[in-house]
C-alpha cells in the first residue's frame, strides 16, 4: 500500500511538473511571438521614417523574423533541458548542407541584397541586363522581373544580372537616337546635313540642347552615308526614332535630292577585226 502511495505522488509531481513545463512553453511562444511581430512592426516604422527603400525593408524583416524565431525555439528547447548545443551543431550542419545544394539560390539572394543596396537601377527604369532589355516591375529576393517591349514578363535571377553588365536607360535626363542616311553620290551633302538639322529639330520631343547631330559617318559605293543623332527623353526614344525616320525620308524628297541608287561603271570595248 506504501509502495502504491509512493508512486501515486510520484505521477503526480511528474505530472504537475510536466504540465508545468507544458504551460511555460505554451506561454513563452505565445509571448515570443508576440514579442517578435512587435519588433517588427517598431522596426518597419523606424526603416519608413528614414525612407528606406520598401525591398530593403523587407530583406530586413524577413532577417530579423527569422534570427528572433531561432532564438526563441532554442531558449525553450534550453528550459525544456535539452542540449541546445547540439541543437545549434545540427542547425548549422544543416545550414551548410542547404547551402551546398542551393549555392545558386543563395548568390540570387544576397545578389539581390546588394542590388537593393547599391539601387543600380529601381522598379520602374528601363535597363538593359543579362542580354534582356525592358522595364523593371519587381525586384525581387531571388530574380528580377522585367517586361520586354514587345510585352513579354522575363525573371532573371539577380546573380546572373549582377554579375554582368548594367546600362540603365533611364537614369539620365536625356539619351541619343541613333538614326542614318544614305545620299546618293552626287547629292550636295552639306545641303543635306543643313535641312535635316532643321528638320529633325521639329520633331516632337526632340531636345533643343543638345543640338541635333547631323555629320558624315561613313562612305559606300552609292554615296556618304550620314550619321543623324538627335536627343530626347527615354520615354520618347522610339517616337522619336520612327518620327526621325519619316522626317529624313519626306524632307529629302521634297527638297528633290536624288534617290541612291547603286552605281555600276560598265567599260565596252570595240575589238576591231584584223
Amino acid at each position: 500500500m506504501e509502495n502504491i502511495n509512493r508512486y501515486r505522488e510520484l505521477a503526480v509531481t511528474y505530472t504537475t511538473e510536466l504540465g508545468t513545463k507544458l504551460f511555460a512553453v505554451i506561454l513563452f511562444w505565445v509571448v515570443g511571438r508576440w514579442l517578435i511581430g512587435l519588433v517588427g512592426k517598431m522596426l518597419q516604422q523606424v526603416l519608413a521614417k528614414q525612407k528606406v527603400d520598401p525591398t530593403l525593408m523587407r530583406y530586413l524583416g524577413n532577417f530579423v523574423a527569422v534570427t528572433l524565431n531561432i532564438v526563441l525555439v532554442v531558449a525553450i528547447l534550453g528550459y525544456c533541458g535539452i542540449q541546445t548545443t547540439t541543437f545549434a551543431a545540427l542547425v548549422a550542419g544543416i545550414g551548410i548542407a542547404i547551402g551546398a545544394a542551393w549555392g545558386g539560390l543563395l548568390s540570387n539572394l544576397a545578389a539581390g541584397i546588394f542590388l537593393v543596396v547599391l539601387h543600380p537601377f529601381k522598379v520602374g527604369d528601363f535597363i538593359t541586363a543579362a542580354g534582356v532589355t525592358g522595364t523593371i516591375t519587381e525586384i525581387g529576393l531571388f530574380v528580377t522581373t522585367f517586361n520586354t517591349p514587345d510585352n513579354v514578363k522575363t525573371m532573371i535571377g539577380n546573380g546572373k544580372i549582377f554579375s554582368d553588365t548594367i546600362q540603365n536607360y533611364s537614369a539620365n535626363d536625356y539619351r541619343r537616337v541613333e538614326l542614318k542616311c544614305q545620299l546618293a553620290g552626287n547629292a550636295d551633302h552639306v545641303a543635306a546635313m543643313l535641312l535635316l538639322r532643321e528638320k529633325l529639330a521639329t520633331v516632337p520631343n526632340v531636345l533643343a540642347k543638345p543640338a541635333v547631330e547631323v555629320e558624315i559617318l561613313d562612305f559606300t559605293l552609292v554615296g556618304p552615308v550620314l550619321a543623324v543623332r538627335p536627343f530626347c527623353h527615354n520615354d520618347h526614344y522610339w517616337q522619336v526614332y520612327f518620327d526621325g525616320n519619316r522626317t529624313i525620308r519626306e524632307s529629302l524628297a521634297s527638297a528633290g535630292f536624288p534617290a541612291p541608287m547603286p552605281a555600276q561603271l560598265v567599260t565596252v570595248q570595240n575589238q576591231q577585226p584584223g
